[in-house]
């Protein structure tokens, strides 16, 4: 029960006050990791959570694998979603801005594991760069996602691109 409280507990990096706000100097336009948060599908419990963690490989589900280059090397993994997402500003309030998915699977017994990192990188990049990539998620995980950002921040979930609705409708 306690780690259960500890794991809800754990929120979305929030928009931070811009380090480059009032003044043109360097910096100016450039992408900040201060917005993006990796957020987790675990497809057989059908749970979301926040892991930052993951920004440098390090999150629960990562630590102590070694990752291989095909998923037939982990025959017996268990299937995760990574999902970036990232949350912007608009004049009405924050909202997803981003949200790309990459796959991952883990086989804790074997401690080992499959991923692409190239993927998971440029899925970062994209979402840093307002892309919605979700729409090959599996429908069980995309309703897993959809609930978990509506249920975190309805007016951000509101306010988000009719695009992430849409490619995360499993109707």
């Amino acid at each position: 029960m306690e780690q259960d409280k500890k794991k809800k507990s754990i929120g979305f990096n929030i928009i931070k006050n811009d380090p480059t706000d009032g003044h043109g100097g360097f910096g100016i336009g450039a992408l900040s990791l201060d917005n993006v948060s990796p957020v987790f599908i675990d497809i057989e419990e059908g749970e979301a959570f926040v892991d930052i963690g993951a920004m440098h490989a390090r999150s629960v589900v990562e630590k102590g694998i070694k990752f291989l280059k095909t998923k037939e090397e982990v025959p017996n993994g268990k299937p995760y979603w990574l999902v970036w997402v990232t949350i912007d500003r608009k004049s009405e309030g924050p909202y997803y801005a981003g949200v790309t998915a990459c796959e991952l699977t883990v086989d804790r017994e074997i401690r080992r594991g499959y991923k692409s990192l190239p993927e998971h990188v440029n899925r970062m990049d994209k979402s840093m760069k307002r892309h919605i990539i979700v729409d090959h998620m599996d429908n069980r995980s995309k309703d897993i996602l959809s609930q978990y950002l509506h249920n975190h921040n309805e007016t951000m979930w509101n306010l988000s691109e009719q695009k992430l609705k849409d490619d995360l409708s499993t109707t």
